[in-house]
C-alpha cells in the first residue's frame, strides 16, 4: 500500500500598513499668521477656510496637527515648511512625530 502524504502550505500575504506620522506645527510669537496659512494651503493642501481654522488652533494652543502621513512624506513636508520659513527669516517649528 502506498501512502501518499501531501503537505499543503499556505502563504498568507499580509501587507503591513506603514507607520503614520503627525506633522506638528508649533506656535511662536514671530511667524505671521498669513504665512502659516500659506504653508497649510501650499504644502499641506488645505482649503483656505480649513487653513485659517487650523492656524487659529495653532495660535491659541501650543501646536496643532497639519496632517498625518507615512514617515517619508511627513518628514519631507515638515522639512519643506521649515526651509520655506527659514528663507523668509521666520523661526517656525515643524516636526514629524510617530503616531503610537
Amino acid at each position: 500500500m502506498a501512502i501518499e502524504e501531501s503537505i499543503k502550505t499556505r502563504t498568507k500575504s499580509q501587507v503591513k500598513q506603514p507607520r503614520q506620522y503627525q506633522v506638528l506645527i508649533y506656535n511662536d510669537d514671530f511667524t505671521p499668521m498669513d504665512f502659516v496659512v500659506e504653508i497649510l494651503m501650499r504644502i499641506f493642501d488645505k482649503e483656505e477656510q480649513a487653513a485659517i481654522a487650523l492656524m487659529m488652533s495653532i495660535h491659541t494652543g501650543s501646536c496643532a496637527v497639519a496632517g498625518v502621513y507615512p514617515r517619508d512624506i511627513a518628514q519631507t513636508k515638515a522639512a519643506e515648511a521649515v526651509q520655506w520659513a527659514r528663507e523668509e527669516k521666520y523661526p517656525l517649528k515643524v516636526e514629524a512625530v510617530c503616531v503610537s
